[in-house]
């Protein structure tokens, strides 16, 4: 009887309905659901992964074919399940949401573009130790005999430190005395140790005890329900991470552990190795593919068990799953913004609940969403015993330059007694736009409907969307003038002045300007860290979970200007944005204080973030959503048509539109955006009780429409949940 095997092509043409039927023939006696094979498809050879087998097909058996070869390793079958909910969850395509769960560097063709780094191992033998008493052979056999007494060692080590050749080890490996083998030499990410690092076995108090007593508990139940772990910043939610890891190892199972961006991989990832050693694996995306490729066979392998990355660590190949946690769990870097565009908290529920593994997200401000779903337990103080920081919010209006001068005043004190303080502004560049003083002339992108931004270090002007760049401008070219004006203040510009106010302290700049280098932005927090005294200048990446104990002062600078945009989580991130900096403050003997900077000093998040109230401010953020329907009390889908020439936008906008009939849901748009890479944009937004339904209805009406608007060079891009 022929074995047949379903297999989805990875291909990013949405037309290609899969999966489709191959039989396995001789030498393909292995091949499961999560195997990768490459199989002939019309005149092309296409790498595809096994969704499914069955003893027969509807297919005419002079029409199977079968795969050209199977490859490793294989993708575990839960993941190729979870792979597939992710598609049809957000409105992607199988191929597209099983690419999230291959190896690294696996592509679309029909090679792997990373393979395993192989190299010739030497070993000596019982006759090699004898012969080392003897003292045989020429000078340089004895040598690398000699070099090998301490354990086997690579073949160019070898070689290197004997100073002999391959020919040499040959030689040896002929007469019996060592033993010549190929090998997979693991390659490992480096982690930078930063922050504040607990020693094993630290001893709990009593908040953190029972938090870890519930959390046990549940890993001990066949299918937990979630636990939101809701503490202070500073209150030992990462010494509760670690020891609800311990307890999930001890039973044999594995965990994830997810932080909301790469630049707290590091930090968070030294603690956890330090903690369980080689057990640990990193995935983020700004890993060499060679690395990253290791890491991921060491988890499919079980020889690591615990994975801590970002977002996209969520597809780990970890076996036995027993614990997730989401760290930070309020981040929208937790959304992924191209297709398919999943929510990792979501992504990581739905894979607790697969594998009966327990979810623990934590936070210091929970989202709503979590807040009202999840059953709680608290950490309430912090874990030195200390109070929270005092908060400052001063008004800006009438007042020039960046920073107010209680800002200034607060700074020099830093300076006087050689502290560390955090400041945050969350805008890069030199100046938000340029304009010409004589003719009105603004310079903007070619391609976008938005300002570039001056980098003044770089000598260029930039747009922050598509990347356009241009040299900057010394005069205006409409009429000439140079009276070329800036206008506003980012991270490069306060750089400088905050270099003039704090000197000789260092100001050490954390944005995606001046850490862009793999390893840079690791390598700058433990230059922050070791240094005596100094300023951390950066976008939100210095307000996201860094624990350096001897900053004495954090300042946000513009903290409502998040407040200023048509966006129902406004009030939700501005209020996080601050919480979350203010606790990077008054860690250590010495305390702290914050300092905010606001247009409008009274605005409602700004004030419960001064009060440190996070419950009292998710409670009126609850009201407010309810009464309009907004998430968790409704759930939006958007979708977004663009095209090259205005009008067939709007065309498909209006037939999707038409084409949603949903009960008890509203579809609003279309509405126009503003052009984007070159491309005409419109929205629609439905708002409805039932996702699953709303889900449904805009996939089938979206379908409908791409199948007679993709010949005009429309695109459409559903992004269910939207951030």
């Amino acid at each position: 009887m022929d074995v047949i095997a379903k297999v989805e092509p990875l291909t990013p043409a949405r037309a290609l309905r899969g999966p489709f039927d191959y039989r396995l023939g001789a030498g393909m006696e292995g091949v499961d659901v999560g195997s990768m094979l490459v199989v002939p498809f019309g005149r092309q050879r296409m790498l595809g992964v096994v969704v499914g087998m069955a003893d027969r097909s509807d297919v005419p058996d002079d029409r199977l074919v079968e795969p050209l070869t199977a490859l490793d390793p294989e993708v575990p079958p839960e993941l190729v399940k979870l792979g597939l909910w992710v598609a049809e969850e957000y409105c992607s395509t199988p191929s597209r949401g099983l690419q999230l769960v291959l190896p690294p560097g696996t592509g679309r063709g029909a090679r792997p573009r990373v393979r395993p780094r192989l190299a010739l191992a030497v070993e000596l033998t019982q006759a090699g130790r004898e012969a080392i008493l003897a003292g045989v052979g020429g000078s340089k056999q004895r040598a690398a005999l000699e070099v090998l007494r301490t354990g086997a060692r690579t073949a160019a080590a070898v070689c290197q430190e004997s100073e002999c050749s391959h020919q040499t080890l040959r030689a040896l490996e002929g007469k019996g005395l060592v033993r010549l083998e190929r090998v997979e030499l693991a390659r490992r990410p480096d982690l930078v140790r930063v922050g504040a690092r607990g020693p094993a076995g630290v001893e709990l108090n009593a908040a953190q005890q029972a938090a870890l007593a519930e959390v046990t508990g549940r890993l001990r139940e066949p299918a937990p329900d979630p636990l939101l772990l809701h503490g202070v910043t500073g209150s030992g939610k990462t010494e509760v991470y670690l020891q609800a890891v311990a307890a999930a190892l001890e039973m044999g199972r594995s965990a994830i552990v997810l932080v909301p961006e790469i630049a707290l991989t590091p930090q968070t990832a030294s603690r956890f190795e330090q903690r369980f050693g080689e057990l640990v694996a990193v995935l983020h995306s700004r890993l060499g593919a060679g690395p990253r490729y290791d890491e991921w066979v060491r988890l499919r392998r079980g020889e690591a068990r615990v994975c801590v990355g970002p977002r996209s660590a969520v597809f780990a190949p970890v076996g036995d799953l027993g614990l997730i946690i989401v760290d930070e769990e309020h981040d929208p870097s937790y959304k992924q913004d191209g297709d398919p565009r999943y929510d990792a908290r979501r992504v990581a529920e739905r894979r607790a609940a697969d594998c009966g593994a327990l979810l623990l997200a934590g936070t210091a401000t929970p989202r709503p969403e979590s807040w009202r779903a999840m059953s709680r337990i608290s950490l309430p103080q912090r874990v030195d015993g200390r109070g929270l920081p005092p908060v400052e919010i001063v008004g800006m209006l009438g007042t020039h330059g960046a920073l107010h001068a209680t800002t200034r005043e607060a700074l020099d004190g830093v300076r006087e007694r050689g502290e560390k303080a955090i400041v945050l502004l969350n805008r890069r560049g030199w100046s938000n736009f340029l304009s010409c003083r004589v003719c009105g002339r603004v310079w903007e992108c070619p391609d976008c409907d938005v300002t570039l931004v001056l980098h003044r270090a770089a000598g260029v002007i930039s747009c922050h969307h598509c990347g356009h760049e241009e040299s900057a401008p010394a005069s205006c070219p409409d009429c000439g003038s140079v009276s070329v004006t800036r206008h506003g203040f980012g991270t490069e510009r306060l750089e400088r002045e905050l270099a003039q106010l704090v000197a000789p302290l260092e100001v050490f700049r954390l944005d995606s300007d001046a850490a862009s280098g793999r390893g840079a932005i690791g390598e700058l927090l433990r230059r922050f860290d070791r240094a005596e005294s100094g300023v951390l200048l950066g976008t939100q990446m210095v307000a996201k979970g860094h624990d350096f104990p001897d900053v004495t002062l954090g300042v946000v600078l513009d903290a409502d200007a998040t407040l200023r945009f048509p966006d129902f989580r406004a009030e939700e991130r501005t209020f996080a944005l601050v919480a979350q900096l203010a606790g990077r403050s008054g860690r250590g003997a010495r305390g702290g204080k914050v300092i905010v900077q606001a247009i409008d000093p009274r605005a409602r998040p700004l004030a419960y973030a001064a009060r440190h109230d996070s419950e009292g401010f998710v409670e009126r953020e609850l009201e407010r959503r309810e009464a309009l329907r907004y998430p968790p009390f409704g759930h939006l889908t958007r979708v977004v048509f663009a095209s090259a020439e205005a009008g067939p936008e709007l065309e498909a906008a209006e037939m999707v539109r038409s084409a949603i009939a949903l009960d008890d849901a509203s579809v609003l748009g279309p509405a126009p955006l503003f052009r984007l890479k070159g491309r005409e944009r419109a929205q629609l937004v439905v708002k409805a009780s039932d996702r699953a339904g709303a889900v449904a209805a805009v996939r089938a009406a979206v379908e409908r429409a791409a199948a007679e608007h993709s010949r005009r060079g429309v695109i459409f891009s559903v992004d269910v949940d939207p951030q």
